[in-house]
């Protein structure tokens, strides 16, 4: 069966744009900044302990286990931050997991569109992974949802192999499903389940059997390991696992809203894909991603409203739209290209805007509000900030005037225009958000209240991100069962509520955070 499409149009994207802005989402915003609440400051305080600890087995956090994720994104990060230590700051090392594992993702995505619709398709396909707008931070952030979107794709890439090299494909299947239920545990796995109906569809039993048991083989070694050698530890995970894929029924406004921008604008797209080839839908290259899609929207809908349920949705949405983006009717692109021409320029004047007030104190009340949000902020000039930005601006007119006309245009400009929003407010912006995420600063202060060799030290409403940043940026680990403690850190509101029998000797807070306080007590004496 021959399961391509002819384009409307001899010129497809153009490779070397699409590189370059695959290289440029992926890198901007990986580097350059200290943790950030919440994901961030929680990958990296677990892959810390991964790089600072001798047991590489079991995932933990500020020495503590650490039950709901699954390691190999982790073990993926210490090994980046190790690689890259002569140079980077352990957390920017462990963040460029994130920017491997993305373009993994981009690279198989490419690959699946390549095999299932056309030369023209495996280009697109990484330019709408890059404009879907629910991606940006999860694919940009030290956390497990980039080696999720990986793993993903390599399944539906195994699957598109089955037809022309059946164990080829069985095998990438086998391996991807064993590496998605490393990245993301019952959660990542069990909504790619559902494509192992395709070699049995396509009556090939001994792939789809090759396919289970090599993922099953594989993703039971460190299952063993975990049983023989962390008894305790798989003991509390196992349940944690089987909370987070119990269904709860009762469809809610919020996934339509929160679905409706996560997975913008290729889940308008697939749509018209699916309509235009309505008579072919049981063919693979239409059929493989419409399963996947049935079956992400199902797990979905069928979950609590969050990033990580909505991932199994993404993958076979950018496939489908894939073959659906350059054959849009004509009015339908024009307007999508003039919204996208119209939002990111404006967009990108604010960005200049904002650094206008920062950096000149133009318009004052714009940098009143700015000073506002984050008081004592010092904007300090950076020559290497400014000339990427104004690189990537020129990029941006030079993509809006010269970018040739093609069916794929639409889709060029959309990726476009989002990279170099995120790249703009990477480069100019990013000083000013650190200073207000980080707690370093208040981590630095609580280190010279407390004593060399304080001892234990107990917690009281620590929340995990707090835990985290105490135990990354200054090795303060304290204990949930810290009676017998002489001292305790509380997290609170801005009201003071001191326990009896405690002395508080310290109190700090990041910058523009008026509702949470850390308090440092000591035990009275007697």
């Amino acid at each position: 069966m021959n399961l391509t499409f002819e384009p409307r149009q001899p010129a497809g994207p153009l490779p070397w744009l699409v590189l370059v802005i695959c290289l440029a989402y992926l890198l901007a915003g990986s580097i350059g900044h200290d943790p950030w609440k919440s994901e961030d400051t929680i990958g990296i305080a677990v892959a810390h302990d991964f790089y600072t600890g001798s047991d590489w087995l079991k995932p933990t956090l500020a020495g503590e286990a650490w039950t709901e994720t699954a390691p190999l994104w982790h073990w993926t990060a210490a090994a980046t931050a190790t690689l890259t230590g002569a140079f980077l700051p352990f957390h920017d090392g462990a963040r460029l997991a994130s920017a491997l594992f993305g373009g993994l993702f981009l690279l198989l995505l490419a690959l699946t569109a390549r095999r299932l619709y056309d030369k023209d398709a495996g280009w697109g396909a990484p330019l709408l992974a890059v404009g879907t707008l629910g991606l940006l931070m999860p694919l940009h952030e030290a956390q497990p949802a980039s080696a999720i979107l990986a793993t993903m794709a390599g399944v539906y890439w195994g699957a598109t192999l089955l037809a022309e090299r059946p164990w080829r494909g069985a095998l990438v299947m086998g391996v991807s499903l064993a590496a998605s239920f490393l990245a993301g545990g019952l959660s990542g796995t069990l909504p790619l389940l559902i494509l192992l109906l395709v070699p049995l569809l396509q009556k090939r039993y001994s792939a789809a059997l090759i396919a289970a048991c090599t993922g099953v083989a594989l993703a039971a070694i460190w299952l063993l390991l975990i049983a023989q050698y962390e008894p305790a530890w798989g003991a509390a995970w196992w349940p944690h696992q089987f909370s987070a894929i119990e269904p709860r029924l009762g469809l809610t406004a919020e996934h339509a809203k929160f679905l409706g921008w996560f997975a913008w604008p290729v889940l308008y797209v697939a749509p018209w894909a699916i309509w235009r080839n309505r008579q072919r839908l049981t063919s693979p290259d239409i059929g493989i991603p419409l399963l996947g899609a049935l079956s992400g929207l199902v797990w979905f809908l069928t979950h609590e409203t969050n990033v990580s349920n909505a991932l199994p949705i993404i993958p076979p949405l950018i496939l489908l739209a894939a073959t659906g983006s350059a054959r849009l009717r004509r009015g339908a692109a024009n307007a999508w290209d003039w919204f996208g021409m119209t939002t990111f320029t404006i967009t990108a004047a604010l960005v200049w805007l904002g650094y206008s007030a920062l950096q000149l104190g133009w318009p004052p009340k714009l940098a009143a509000s700015a000073l506002r949000l984050e008081p004592g902020f010092v904007a300090q000039f950076s020559f290497l900030a400014l000339l990427v930005a104004l690189t990537a601006t020129l990029g941006w007119i030079f993509i809006l005037t010269r970018l040739p006309r093609s069916p794929w245009r639409v889709v060029s400009r959309w990726a476009a225009g989002l990279t170099v929003f995120w790249i703009l407010l990477i480069a100019l912006w990013v000083p000013w958000i650190d200073y207000g995420k980080t707690y370093r600063p208040v981590v630095a202060s609580l280190q010279q209240t407390l004593p060399a060799g304080a001892g234990c030290i107990g917690r009281l409403s620590l929340g995990v991100p707090q835990r985290a940043v105490l135990a990354y940026h200054g090795g303060i680990r304290t204990r949930v069962d810290g009676k017998d403690c002489d001292w305790l850190i509380i997290q609170s509101g801005p009201k003071e509520a001191a326990p009896d029998g405690w002395t508080r000797v310290w109190e700090g807070h990041r910058p523009g955070d008026r509702n949470e306080r850390l308090r440092l007590y000591k035990r009275n004496d007697g």
